[in-house]
């Protein structure tokens, strides 16, 4: 008995200073996987929605508190005036969440692009969500709902992946509800009165 006690007393104490390692580790390296992030996967998203852009979206990127839920809003400027913003949501595709970085022109609430951020997709099939050809029926278009073509819209779903065309205009559409609730207060982040 008295051995059974020690076993669970040593091993008790080997799991809990696991524990504490491990924690410790996840507070040391988070902020550092949190910018690697932001310069590798967002960044790259970015990039791809505002071309003309003369600022640094993830540097000047603002938290924004949407009802007990915080959104990152990365602003686009051209000369020193707030253009577009762009923020990420999620959709459910066939091998797990896609990351889509949604840009919105403040002029006219219309979507300026999307950049896929992340995805498990098949490849070949699902993951042709970052091609070009898909990403780029998305810019201009007017900021509110959008549908496939075989949900009544005019989107263009990729040939054989419709679980991915779908959560990618899911993910969109949860952008254009979540701009519409935060644009009028986008301004003031950046001590900006008013927009072009």
């Amino acid at each position: 008995m008295r051995e059974a006690l020690r076993m669970i007393l040593v091993l008790s104490l080997i799991c809990g200073l696991s524990g504490l390692t491990l924690a410790a580790v996840r507070q040391a390296t988070g902020p550092r996987i949190e910018e690697q992030v932001l310069t590798f996967v967002q960044g790259p998203a970015l990039q791809q929605i505002f071309t003309a852009a003369d600022n640094h979206p993830v540097q000047d990127r603002v938290a924004v508190d949407l009802e007990g839920e915080t959104v990152t809003v990365f602003p686009a400027m051209v000369d020193g005036r707030l253009t577009g913003v762009a923020f990420e949501t999620f959709g459910r595709g066939y091998g797990g969440d896609i990351g889509v970085m949604v840009g919105f022109l403040v002029a006219d609430d219309s979507l300026a692009g999307i950049g896929i951020t992340t995805h498990k997709e098949t490849p070949g099939l699902g993951s042709r969500v970052v091609e070009p050809e898909f990403r780029e029926q998305f810019a201009r278009r007017p900021g509110h709902d959008l549908a496939l073509h075989s949900q009544g819209g005019d989107i263009a779903a990729v040939a054989g992946a419709t679980f991915s065309s779908t959560a990618t205009v899911a993910a969109i559409n949860e952008a254009i509800r979540k701009y519409s609730r935060i644009k009028d207060r986008l301004p003031e982040h950046w001590g900006l009165q008013d927009t072009p």
